[in-house]
């Protein structure tokens, strides 16, 4: 089941930040059979990203690529793998974003407790001094291994941030900090998302408050509009009434999934 991360916060967003193209590239030389350390000596001999140093490919393909992706069966390289070719770039870039949020919890509390809050109040910006005011907030709360300098603090605010404009939250630096951009969630990211939440084992009722929703600041009544409209596009079946929801899913597994949005 995909629960709420409890772990500590990590660097290793200094290894990569959002890595779409990377990803991209990634996953078009992965196979099932490889693992994460098998894929880096597979891209290292081909050459496929030959622009990057051997030392950094390795932690982008072991520390990023591996954590994010090559996870629960190494499930969501699979599903991407199949969708790659189909989705738009937002679409692509959104399903990164979550897989990413999941394995990096800094960068998942940053955006619901830094980006949206933000966003809700019409602020223009995300300062440098937010980022850092956020990460000290969280070493105080012993969210961290161990406190971390000054410098550290400095750099983790711009690897949030840098993130952040990967995926399409925030604009690039300027005088106020990075603008803030608008983000709505894509629809075959709503379908993506809500049934890979089911096949982990998530109720029909707690996958509406589930927290990956509020990674692109949706609440409960908006997730149910949002299903509700997959029903009408005959997706899925809802039935709501009151505070209880039924959801019957249409597709027996991720891969069959996969074949439905590769075709709309």
């Amino acid at each position: 089941m995909i629960v709420a991360s409890t772990m500590q916060y990590d660097t290793n967003l200094a290894m990569g930040l959002g890595l779409t193209e990377e990803t991209k590239a990634l996953l078009h030389a992965w196979s099932p059979a490889m693992n994460a350390t098998t894929l880096y000596h597979e891209v290292l001999e081909s050459g496929l990203l030959s622009q990057i140093s051997a030392y950094r490919l390795r932690n982008i393909v072991v520390r990023c690529f591996g954590n994010r992706y090559l996870v629960s069966g190494d499930e969501p390289a699979r599903s991407l793998k199949r969708l790659a070719s189909s989705l738009t770039s937002a679409e692509l870039n959104q399903l990164f974003f979550i897989h990413t949020c999941r394995a990096n919890p800094i960068l998942r509390d940053f955006v619901t407790d830094v980006y949206w809050p933000s966003y809700e109040a019409a602020s223009t910006a995300v300062s440098k001094v937010r980022a850092e005011d956020f990460i000290r907030r969280a070493i105080d709360d012993q969210k961290t291994p161990s406190r971390w300098a000054d410098g550290q603090i400095e750099r983790m605010g711009r690897y949030l941030t840098g993130c952040c404009s990967d995926f399409g939250l925030l604009s690039r630096p300027s005088k106020g900090g990075r603008p803030i951009l608008p983000f709505r969630v894509e629809q075959k990211v709503v379908v993506y998302l809500a049934y890979e939440l089911h096949f982990s084992g998530v109720s029909d009722n707690a996958l509406l408050i589930h927290e990956d929703w509020q990674l692109f600041g949706l609440t409960r009544e908006d997730v149910l509009d949002e299903i509700k409209r997959l029903s009408l596009k005959g997706l899925l079946i809802v039935q709501a009434a009151g505070d209880v929801i039924r959801i019957s899913w249409k597709q027996p597994d991720m891969e069959a999934l996969c074949d439905v949005l590769t075709q709309c």
